[in-house]
């Protein structure tokens, strides 16, 4: 349910009002961009995909029909964008290779949440955006695929790659 001032907020941007439009950016921009650098990995292309995100957030606030909240709408806009500038880099692992990858020993003790961050980082585009949709968004695999267009199979392989990638390389930084 809209609040009121979600409401007037939402009325103001489709009348193309500069301050509210302003408003709407600063209240979002930064977990906006928080998704976005997740997926993309560059400071520069997060930037960019920002941007681009709230052009067509402005363009299409009139067809926000409630369904959801506004924040959750936008953050699909901000993904879809963001997957679209990383999508001509990226490269999905086959299915031959995860299959070939060992099981690690899980991990025992406390992790840090930088060398969660900076392991999440390293791991190829296509197996740390299924990650990140999944485990930090909190997408469904057959959202995810769509998302992605990739089937929900390679949603699933790619997760697995990731947490196996995520296991080896935490434990090599713990062991550090």
């Amino acid at each position: 349910m809209k609040s009121i001032f979600e409401k007037d907020l939402i009325e103001r941007c489709t009348k193309h009002d500069r301050k509210a439009q302003f408003e709407l950016f600063e209240r979002y921009k930064v977990a906006l961009y928080s998704s976005i650098f997740r997926i993309l990995n560059e400071e520069d292309l997060a930037h960019d995909a920002l941007q681009e995100a709230f052009i067509e957030i402005f363009k299409g606030i009139k067809k926000f029909r409630g369904e959801c909240t506004l924040g959750f709408w936008m953050k699909r806009i901000a993904i879809r964008k963001a997957i679209k500038l990383a999508k001509s880099r990226m490269l999905f692992t086959s299915l031959d290779q995860v299959a070939e990858l060992p099981d690690h020993a899980p991990l025992d003790g406390w992790i840090d949440g930088q060398l969660l961050d900076m392991a999440i980082r390293e791991l190829p585009a296509g197996c740390r955006s299924v990650f990140l949709l999944i485990e930090v968004e909190g997408f469904k695999h057959a959202e995810c695929s769509h998302l992605l267009s990739i089937s929900e199979s390679t949603s699933k392989s790619q997760l697995s790659y990731a947490k196996k990638l995520l296991r080896g390389k935490l434990n090599e930084l713990m062991k550090a």
